[in-house]
């Protein structure tokens, strides 16, 4: 037999949790459902039983010990491992065992399927339920009418501070117009799904007297399937094509980068397909999530609602005090720039900043104008003239006259 590790690509020192991440990206990978490459399905019950290994800590152990001498012919535990049945070797063997590398017998398993037998959790959206009753273990996907779309839009700093109308394009999943969303040809009719009878359901049988119901990969559930030759030509048996259009988008005042803004009904509408079951009548489409990544501005810092700018004054106007003409977000407006103020200070104008939509609804953030003195790096002889005699009138001993400067 073929290392585990190598197969899922992990170290031996490998945590479950690293092992189970590898798995799964490769299962999805050459799942036969996803991977029509008629190699997938032999790498697939290639890193299943790799897996089927290094998940078992019994197992795993054992092939640590003595590698791949550890398993006899049938793939159980010379060890003694304890099967679901209670007795030796492999816990999958016999009526439980693999059906072509899938890990139930009477068949194979749809993706969805696979993945909440894995991880017990979620998968394409929709929610596993089990239940144990007796000897028998109900599994069952269950999806949403919802299929959220998603796009990016970038917006310059002064459309996300004021807010906006965007008109972008988008690719959306639709029902298929020519079909009207069934699949089928005209005069067409869905057929008896011949691998599960029409229950849509297929019985698994697992060692230990335990049954597992999964929903039939083949009609998804259904109970029929469209006859071959039968798909309609323009969606391909899907029920759904993608449209070009567009959408327009109202972005609120306010925004800020990573936000999103969700225009109701515009993503994707439901896939009614054979393998991925979902509501062909009444279904809505889902929602269309707008990512927003917001560009800096040459002038404005901003910080939560309040917004920052540096206003670079000169000298004389730092120290005699004066006016200066600063950006605002609606145009421009002059401030005062008390006397005497020095690098660092600030005037905080209250109520100008950006419209807060996290915090209190319809408040406005600060516009905080930070000052920052501009000192000539030349003087000319006449300035140099008028420094000095500030600087003796002033008592300042310590500047250099222009007999100080070497000629």
């Amino acid at each position: 037999m073929k290392d585990p590790y190598k197969l899922l690509g992990v170290e031996k020192e490998a945590s479950q949790a690293d092992i189970k991440k590898a798995y799964y990206q490769l299962a999805k990978k050459y799942h036969p459902d996803q991977n029509k490459d008629p190699k997938a399905r032999e790498k697939f019950v290639e890193i299943q039983s790799a897996y089927e290994i290094l998940s078992d800590a019994n197992k795993r152990a054992q092939f640590d010990q003595y590698g791949s001498g550890a398993f006899d012919a049938n793939g159980g535990f010379q060890g003694g491992f304890q099967g679901f049945g209670g007795g030796q070797g492999n816990p999958f063997a016999g009526q439980g065992g693999f059906e072509g590398g899938f890990p139930f017998g009477g068949g194979g398993m749809n993706f969805e399927d696979l993945f909440s037998q894995a991880f017990g959790g979620r998968a394409g959206g929709g929610s596993m339920r089990e239940v144990l009753v007796g000897s028998q273990i109900d599994v069952r996907l269950s999806f949403g009418n919802f299929a959220d779309g998603q796009v990016n839009l970038t917006l310059n700093f002064m459309d996300a501070a004021l807010g906006c109308v965007k008109t972008i394009p988008i690719n959306p999943i639709v029902k298929c117009k020519q079909c009207d969303g069934s699949g089928m040809k005209q005069n067409t009719k869905r057929t008896t799904c011949s691998r599960c009878g029409g229950s849509g359901t297929r019985i698994h049988m697992l060692s230990g007297g335990f049954q597992m119901a999964s929903t039939c990969d083949a009609c998804g559930g259904a109970g029929s399937r469209i006859p071959r030759g039968g798909e309609c030509p323009r969606c391909d048996g899907e029920g759904v094509t993608h449209e070009k259009k567009t959408v327009t988008v109202h972005i609120p005042a306010g925004v800020s980068d990573g936000m999103r803004v969700r225009v109701a009904g515009e993503g994707d509408a439901p896939r009614p397909s054979n393998t991925n079951p979902r509501p062909q009548s009444n279904a809505k489409s889902g929602d269309l999530f707008v990512h927003l990544r917001i560009q800096a501005h040459p002038s404005f810092r901003r910080q939560g609602a309040n917004i920052y700018h540096t206003a670079t004054i000169p000298l004389t106007t730092a120290a005699l005090g004066g006016t200066v003409t600063v950006p605002t977000l609606e145009g421009s407006t002059k401030i005062k720039v008390p006397q005497g103020t020095t690098t660092g200070d600030a005037v905080t104008l209250a109520g100008q900043g950006i419209v807060n939509v996290e915090g209190r609804s319809g408040t406005k953030g600060d516009y905080r104008v930070d000052f920052k003195v501009n000192m000539p790096k030349t003087l000319g002889p006449y300035e140099r003239n008028l420094l000095e005699q500030l600087a003796t009138a002033l008592g300042d001993t310590t500047a250099r006259r222009s007999q100080d400067i070497p000629t």
